[in-house]
């Protein structure tokens, strides 16, 4: 059974994560998509291939997911990206990583360039989807979606079996967060899979996430029939075989 820790963040917010130390390896983090956690499939294969390849791993809760602390609807891109910065600098310190990014995951990640550009060796995106909020989620309300968001600052969003809670401000912050318009020259290997029934995320959100690169290795993986999650045998050998093509090419 895997042991999940906690990090401190600051007085009033816990994180829980899942972590394995090879001191001056290489390490793979993994970042989970919207209202999700590292309890899935996906966070436990590449855990798995981390322990079988003596690599470091860092998969974390963002607050208000899985049993970090907070309440989700305190969060946005922002917060959850600041968290992700800080349990990098505190877990895996100066060393390498690969950032594996899943759905919102894929954002978060991109965000860390900002911050960790030398250290950042390579980076594998599933089912990518930066700007969401705004793109996926604003765009399509209705006029009446929009209205009752502003005024109550807050919207419950009924989306197949489940239920979002989208507040106004997680809008907002999604805003300025906008990340498909930068430009990132780090020269390393990024690899976008993605489902080709994917009916969460459209294809063209991996397709714009490789333009951002403009002097990566890039690479686009269609995988036939996968949905969003890309959480089946399937998938989950596929996302094991092009990360470890990405490990590859850094070891």
């Amino acid at each position: 059974m895997n042991k999940f820790k906690y990090l401190k963040i600051s007085n009033n917010k816990k994180i829980r994560y899942l972590h394995n130390d090879y001191q001056e390896n290489l390490y793979i983090v993994f970042l989970h998509g919207f209202m999700s956690d590292i309890e899935g499939e996906k966070p436990q294969a590449i855990f798995k291939y981390a322990k079988k390849n003596k690599l470091g791993f860092l998969a974390l809760e963002y607050s208000g997911h899985g049993k970090s602390t907070g309440k989700f609807t305190n969060g946005n891109i922002s917060k959850w990206s600041k968290e992700v910065e800080i349990s990098i600098k505190k877990i895996i310190k100066k060393n390498k990583f690969i950032l594996v990014g899943s759905s919102m995951g894929a954002w978060l990640s991109l965000n860390q360039f900002r911050y960790f550009k030398k250290q950042i060796k390579g980076f594998l995106g599933i089912g990518s989807a930066p700007d969401f909020l705004q793109n996926l989620m604003w765009k399509k309300f209705t006029k009446k979606m929009k209205s009752e968001t502003i005024k109550n600052g807050i919207y419950n969003l009924k989306h197949g079996n489940y239920e979002y809670l989208i507040t106004h401000q997680l809008i907002k912050d999604g805003r300025k967060n906008k990340i498909l318009n930068k430009k990132i020259k780090s020269q390393i290997n990024v690899t976008m899979i993605h489902g080709s029934k994917d009916e969460v995320v459209p294809q063209s959100y991996s397709k714009k996430v490789l333009k951002i690169f403009t002097k990566a290795k890039k690479k686009l993986v269609i995988i036939k029939n996968g949905n969003h999650s890309l959480s089946n045998k399937l998938g989950l050998k596929r996302i094991e075989i092009e990360l470890n093509k990405i490990v590859s090419n850094i070891i």
